[in-house]
């Protein structure tokens, strides 16, 4: 869960935060570098009265200030296609959880079994304990193996909703009169947050 102090991602509970994790940093060293070297570069010609005479006309140099930027852009697009294709693929379920929300509160049903459905209603400020987290605790928390394929389908009852919930890298619109639907797969046991966004 993120605190105060947290500065970087939430630690991931499932392959695929792990692997936008992942992508994340690798994105994060390119822009770093590339950042270091545009600043070197401009203090560099800031400090140095001297021209280079070839550098004002020269078929080379433009041709890697094109050629480069390019090659970045594609060791940036390809994991983000591969992840993209990851999240969008729906594999086998066990278990398929569909998922309400209405204005204050979600209800849930499991749709493998018969008449298992209940309401998720946030905890009033007034009524919470000492181990409580304000906006985040429910009174009906909705309980998922761990290491089973996963599939939510979401829709709302009034407004567009966000069923959202970040250490899993889960974030998809409720709207009304639509399933979505995605799947994911939790590999560490735990009590997850997440919050309509």
């Amino acid at each position: 869960m993120s605190t105060w102090k947290t500065l970087l991602l939430q630690d991931g509970s499932s392959p695929l935060m792990e692997q936008l994790m992942f992508f994340h940093d690798h994105t994060l060293l390119i822009l770093i570098i590339i950042t270091i070297l545009v600043g070197q570069l401009l203090v560099s010609m800031i400090y140095n009265k001297f021209t280079h005479r070839f550098l004002i006309d020269g078929q080379l140099i433009e041709m890697v200030w094109t050629i480069l930027p390019a090659f970045i852009l594609i060791l940036i697009a390809l994991p983000s296609l591969r992840l993209l294709y990851i999240m969008d693929e729906i594999y086998n379920p066990l278990l398929t959880v569909k998922s309400i929300g209405h204005q204050w509160y979600w209800s849930y049903e499991y749709s493998d079994y018969q008449n298992m459905e209940f309401d998720s209603y946030m905890i009033p400020s007034t009524d919470l304990k000492s181990f409580n987290f304000r906006l985040l605790d429910v009174n009906n928390r909705l309980i998922l193996p761990y290491n089973t394929q996963i599939r939510i389908i979401t829709t709302s009852l009034d407004v567009i909703h966000s069923w959202t919930v970040p250490s899993l890298g889960i974030k998809i619109d409720s709207t009304p009169g639509r399933l979505n639907q995605t799947n994911f797969n939790i590999n560490r046991a735990g009590l997850l947050f997440g919050q309509c966004s």
